[in-house]
């Protein structure tokens, strides 16, 4: 299995299949801090928390800069000392892969601070 913080997001049409129950739940194993949010919309979600909030905006900049180079874009919530982010497909009006691959690399940066 390929680590999916080394994977690069794919461009994403509309109709761009969206990942199935099943693999939502193996995916999610590789990301086990986030919450699987289940409205209208499937999304995850996770917050960081901060001890400041420069470190917050730091790693609001380090997430809007990957998300950029990924084309691929979260909602991000910067407040002090914590940072909401939640990933989902706008196109496809739930979950790809490429959320999937985005929360990976969202946690690894949250490693790095």
């Amino acid at each position: 299995m390929v680590e999916l913080s080394t994977q690069s997001c794919e461009a994403c049409r509309i109709n761009a299949p969206r990942v199935s129950e099943e693999e939502i739940s193996s995916l999610m194993l590789e990301i086990p801090n986030w919450n699987l949010e289940k409205d209208s919309i499937n999304k995850l979600k996770r917050v960081f928390n901060f001890s400041d909030y420069q470190s917050a905006i730091d790693f609001s900049n380090g997430v809007a800069k990957m998300a950029d180079l990924e084309d691929h874009h979260p909602q991000i919530v910067l407040e002090w000392g914590k940072v909401t982010v939640v990933w989902w497909s706008h196109k496809t009006k739930g979950l790809h892969k490429n959320d999937f691959i985005c929360a990976s690399k969202t946690d690894n940066l949250f490693t790095e601070n």
